[in-house]
């Protein structure tokens, strides 16, 4: 049995991995990705899926505009332990993220994705014609969804990343740190 649940801080070195083993090192070049960098995901939209204590299945999103003084939300990326793909854990998820995501009171949801996968959940290219990414992209894959009707009606111009910032290691703290591990091993040699 599979629950769905907010991550936890203490799921984020699991997510990573799980992300690393369905997508590996090119997912980092996705355009999608320079709209998550630095920020946190949308509150209450980064959910887990975890099996016997391990996390098996993760997605979340992340806030946006839709052009301008347009909210919206970016999905992604969804992602299943590989030998659990196939048992419908990523449609639960999206299903589960969508729903949560219209409770909150979200307008909209973007995605760049394959559109057989996604438009049984509602995603078409047609809400996003108006639209454009920051960086290459395939347009047949970028899709949206209203979760209210007319939420993406007209939108045109650059989706941007309006999520707040996640939080930046303390630079001088990290290099007094480091500093006392190297005497620490001076004095130890």
């Amino acid at each position: 049995m599979f629950a769905i649940r907010h991550e936890t801080p203490f799921d984020i070195p699991a997510r990573d991995a799980l992300l690393d083993r369905c997508f590996g090192e090119p997912r980092f070049a996705k355009t999608c990705e320079r709209l998550r960098e630095g920020r946190l995901p949308a509150d209450g939209l980064a959910l887990a899926v975890a099996k016997d204590g391990l996390l098996v299945g993760t997605i979340r999103l992340w806030n946006v505009a839709a052009g301008p003084g347009r909210p919206a939300l970016m999905l992604g990326p969804v992602a299943v332990e590989p030998a659990l793909q196939g048992h419908g854990i990523g449609a639960k998820l999206v299903r589960e993220a969508i729903g949560r995501a219209r409770d909150l009171g979200h307008r909209a949801v973007l995605l760049v994705g394959d559109a057989p996968y996604y438009g049984r959940f509602g995603f078409s290219h047609d809400a996003t014609g108006g639209l454009w990414l920051p960086g290459p992209y395939a347009a047949e894959r970028f899709l949206g969804l209203e979760l209210v009707p007319g939420a993406l009606s007209g939108a045109r111009g650059l989706v941007s990343a309006t999520g707040a910032a996640a939080p930046r290691p303390d630079l001088a703290a990290l290099v007094r740190a480091a500093a006392n591990e190297d005497r620490f091993v001076l004095r130890a040699a």
